[in-house]
């Protein structure tokens, strides 16, 4: 790594009690790593505000931390009768500190377990109308939910965009994702071999459609199953995106920062 590179992680849970020991030394270790952004979305009403303080708090010159608000599917039986209208207000009113509306999205697998697709699908239109509301991007997760998501950001059309979380799927299913006006999220899946279908499309996509993130403490990178995932694995995430990709290591990282500052524009 150069020291003119500068990285941003479009997707880290540094409000999880994982990082409650040594977040200011390793927030430290981000800054030496070149990571200069850490975008910090929620999962729903209990972090709501912890999410809000953290960014708050622990940003200063050296590293910007940014908050985004939403209610992630796998967390929908917290939710009260008020939770919805409860996100609306808590956006309005911190309209200036909030980048994007999520993490939101649909998740095929929960559904199996839960049977809530019904109300899984209520919960992310309102998040879409919301960032509609505030011209805010939308950070999207799915899994095994591709066609409902893409339907759905058909029909309610997003103008701001956003970004689709840890993107594994087809090089067909991310033009489709671009089409809507979408960017990726590339993190650890592409350090697994096995994951050939993923890496042959990043290889291909247009470098305009990437931003990087880790998703930590989840989705570990491969050699680190079983461990707690860092923001400190962005430079790793990057080496391997660097490694199928045929741009200069320079262009690349310039690239993703363009990216991200384009689809998340509170951030430059």
């Amino acid at each position: 790594m150069t020291h003119t590179l500068s990285f941003t992680d479009s997707h880290c849970h540094l409000d999880f009690d994982n990082f409650n020991t040594n977040l200011p030394s390793l927030l430290n270790q981000c800054h030496q790593a070149q990571i200069h952004n850490i975008v910090i979305p929620s999962i729903g009403p209990k972090n709501w505000q912890k999410v809000l303080t953290l960014a708050k708090t622990h940003s200063n010159e050296k590293l910007s931390l940014h908050a985004c608000l939403g209610i992630h599917p796998w967390f929908l039986n917290d939710l009260t009768e008020h939770s919805l209208s409860d996100l609306t207000h808590l956006v309005k009113n911190n309209i200036e500190d909030i980048v994007a509306i999520g993490e939101a999205g649909i998740d095929g697998v929960i559904d199996k377990e839960q049977n809530n697709l019904a109300l899984q699908i209520q919960v992310f239109e309102h998040q879409i109308d919301l960032a509609k509301s505030f011209s805010l991007p939308i950070i999207v997760h799915h899994r095994r939910t591709h066609q409902d998501i893409t339907r759905i950001l058909r029909e309610k059309k997003t103008p701001q965009g956003g970004i689709i979380h840890a993107f594994s799927g087809s090089y067909q299913q991310a033009c489709q994702y671009i089409d809507l006006g979408f960017k990726l999220g590339i993190g650890g899946t592409i350090t697994y071999p096995r994951a050939e279908k993923t890496i042959k499309a990043v290889k291909r996509l247009p470098i305009t459609s990437l931003v990087l993130e880790t998703d930590a403490p989840s989705m570990p990178l491969y050699g680190f199953q079983g461990e707690d995932n860092s923001p400190l694995q962005l430079t790793n995430v990057f080496q391997a995106l660097n490694k199928i990709r045929h741009e200069s290591t320079e262009d690349l990282a310039h690239a993703l920062q363009e990216n991200i500052t384009t689809i998340l524009p509170k951030l430059s």
